[in-house]
């Protein structure tokens, strides 16, 4: 071959390498976009002409692999560990008094660092290449998502080694996370489509790595941080500070805004100038990190069951504000269940202009005095969700109104009413249109049949149109039928309806799930398939049948039942079969035996290795059955971090406890 046109490929990935480092890691762009781009383009043509010249590292590789079915796991070499909190100055200050006692120091020197709000990752370099990624799952065990972080150009295929040389493994850990003006400019775009914008920079960068195909994250806006390593060969590194000016010098993107700061006091006014700063940052941030500079005071802090001793999470408080309170109106969910909402005269919190907040039900609303005209104040709940926190009762005119449920449904007009021993006021009527549109939302939900495209203004569209008058249409529209919508080109009805297409197999969980039965969630409806194991088992379930389950308790059971015995939802299943959708079957758990056959057992406290969801899931499919409450039948309580108050029900009933580290011994003796 040639040994021009290598040459000139050669160059070419060294010149966007370059660019990428500069425009990423220093910060310091030498070219526009449009000049990359032509350079990528340059690229592209020449390998297309040598095939044989391609490399794993070379920047056109960033997209390439096709969709996939499912993410593999990924075990961590080295656990990747969540943080412990700190809500205010006195519990830094606390926590700075235990450790330095632990380590017997005057003065901890710590690395503090804004904490933003994004998505944990572990990316892994041999011998200089990115070989892997994954998310950080629950710690110990994540996702496979190589192909979609490839995509991200913040991070290096090839780190650099002009500076710094390449150790033989490097496992980094950083957050992936998206700027404040993107999201804000995806969101346009969506609600521009008719969907639901992305609720907060999190969900987003969560949602675009676990996209099947890498095509749709290549198209999200995502960048990467990084601030940890775990296994590494081939380098020493002895503090943080040492780490975060390596990592730049390899090609790795790391906060800049991070201080060194000498002793508890030096920390706590970093902490109090991020959070006065906060608005002004490109990126969401909810508190600052605190970690122990020196690695070797880190090995000698050790940790606590998930979390570091070294590291400290010093989150900032929901900021409040004050607002009138314009109106009390009503929306109509899809169990019936009617939900209060303010109306808010709009304030700004933290970048977000609040309108609206949920009230919950009326008892609520007593119970905090709020009327119509009250001054109020707001607060973003986990800095997310719109919440009114209380009434300022003392700045009353008079003039102000109570609220009073209606006592018809403001959709349909049908009664309204309030059953014994609930809190909710419910619209009985099946058919209102707005219970219809709710189910049909909940009906194509990630837990359910995950159908992408589906928001309230298409929902609202596909209602108000009579193209849908029950949740069974949604698997028979065509593409005339979409195109005719406000917003839906030939393009997006076609993906909608490869969507629907793709969800037609779906397994019995989550299609109980998608059946919107009250007090079925994915947990509930996993544990009454693996109960039972067909569609037709569960429809003729008894009550006594199903409450006999552990963590089915008699009003799910009764729920469950009543759904079944209900003609209009025995017809709503039939029409869904017979449009096509095919529900698998679930092997019954009772059908299987295993090593743990009748050993029953009863989770406490926080596990490090899994989720207390994964353990019992293990549990179950070595034949065991799990509890939610301790008894004399019961063999095993598993006792985990901060347990509450089954482990003294245990020991008074004489029932055996294990430790995380027992219980998995067990499981791996009998599995």
């Amino acid at each position: 071959m040639n040994s021009e046109p290598i040459e000139r490929i050669r160059r070419l990935r060294e010149a966007i390498h370059r660019h990428n480092f500069l425009y990423f890691v220093r910060d310091a762009p030498e070219i526009s976009d449009a000049e990359y781009d032509a350079l990528l383009r340059r690229l592209r043509d020449l390998e297309a002409e040598h095939p044989e010249s391609i490399t794993p590292d070379s920047p056109t590789q960033r997209i390439g692999a096709q969709p996939s079915d499912a993410f593999s796991p990924v075990r961590h070499s080295e656990p990747m560990l969540s943080l412990s909190n700190a809500f205010s100055v006195g519990e830094l200050r606390e926590y700075d008094r235990r450790i330095r006692g632990l380590l017997d120091v005057d003065v901890i020197r710590y690395i503090a660092e804004p904490k933003l709000d994004g998505l944990s990752v572990e990316l892994v370099y041999e011998d200089g290449l990115f070989v892997r990624g994954s998310t950080r799952g629950d710690g110990r065990t994540g996702e496979d998502v190589t192909a979609n972080l490839k995509t991200i150009r913040s991070i290096p295929l090839r780190l650099r080694e002009e500076e710094q040389s390449a150790p033989a493994l490097l496992e980094v850990r950083g957050e992936v996370y998206i700027e404040k003006s993107d999201l804000a400019r995806l969101n346009r775009e969506r609600e521009a489509s008719g969907l639901e914008p992305f609720a907060n920079p999190r969900n987003l960068a969560s949602g675009s790595l676990r996209q099947l195909d890498p095509q749709v994250t290549a198209r999200r806006p995502l960048k990467v941080y990084c601030y940890d390593v775990g296994h590494i060969e081939g380098t020493r590194i002895d503090s943080q500070q040492e780490l975060l000016t390596i990592l730049p010098r390899l090609g790795l993107r790391v906060n800049p805004l991070y201080e060194p700061c000498d002793g508890i006091d030096e920390a706590i006014r970093f902490y109090e100038r991020i959070e006065t700063e906060r608005e002004d940052l490109p990126y969401e941030a909810d508190g600052v990190v605190l970690k122990i500079d020196r690695f070797d005071l880190r090995r000698a802090a050790g940790q606590v069951s998930r979390s570091p001793r070294w590291a400290i999470a010093a989150k900032f408080p929901a900021e409040q504000q004050v607002t009138r309170l314009l109106d009390i109106g009503v929306s109509v969910g899809r169990t019936g269940v009617l939900t209060p909402v303010a109306t808010l005269e709009p304030v700004r919190i933290r970048g977000v202009e609040i309108t609206s907040a949920t009230l919950h039900n009326e008892d609520e609303i007593r119970s905090k005095d709020i009327r119509i005209g009250d001054l109020v104040v707001v607060q973003r709940a986990g800095d997310v969700i719109p919440q009114v926190v209380r009434s300022l009762a003392d700045q009353r005119t008079g003039e102000e109104r109570t609220f009073t449920m209606p006592k018809a449904c403001p959709v349909c007009g049908s009664p309204v009413v309030r059953l014994e021993g609930e809190v909710a006021h419910r619209c009985m009527n099946a058919s209102c249109p707005a219970r219809l549109k709710q189910s049909l939302l909940h009906f194509v939900s990630k837990g359910a049949l995950d159908v992408d495209g589906f928001g309230p203004k298409l929902v609202d569209q596909l209602v108000e149109r009579g193209l849908v008058r029950g949740i069974a249409d949604l698997l028979r529209l065509d593409r005339g039928q979409l195109i005719e919508l406000d917003r839906m080109g030939p393009k997006s009805a076609e993906n909608l309806l490869a969507g629907i297409d793709a969800a037609m197999s779906i397994g019995l969980p989550r299609f109980l799930y998608a059946l919107g039965i009250p007090g079925v969630g994915d947990h509930t409806a996993q544990i009454v398939a693996d109960a039972f194991g067909t569609l037709d088992a569960v429809a003729a379930a008894d009550r006594e049948g199903l409450a006999a389950l552990h963590e089915i308790g008699p009003q799910t059971a009764e729920a469950i039942v009543e759904y079944f015995a209900t003609k209009r939802n025995r017809e709503l299943i039939g029409d869904l079969l017979a449009a096509g959708l095919s529900v698998s079957e679930t092997e019954p758990a009772s059908a299987t035996s295993g090593p743990l056959d009748g050993r029953r057992f009863v989770f406490t406290g926080s596990l490090e290795a899994m989720s207390r969801d994964q353990a019992a899931d293990r549990v179950r499919r070595l034949g065991g059955a799990v509890g939610s409450s301790v008894s004399r039948t019961t063999d095993y309580v598993v006792v985990g971090e901060n347990p509450g108050s089954k482990a003294d029900e245990a020991r008074r009933l004489g029932v055996e406890t294990l430790t995380e580290e027992e219980f998995l011994n067990l499981l791996q003796d009998d599995g």
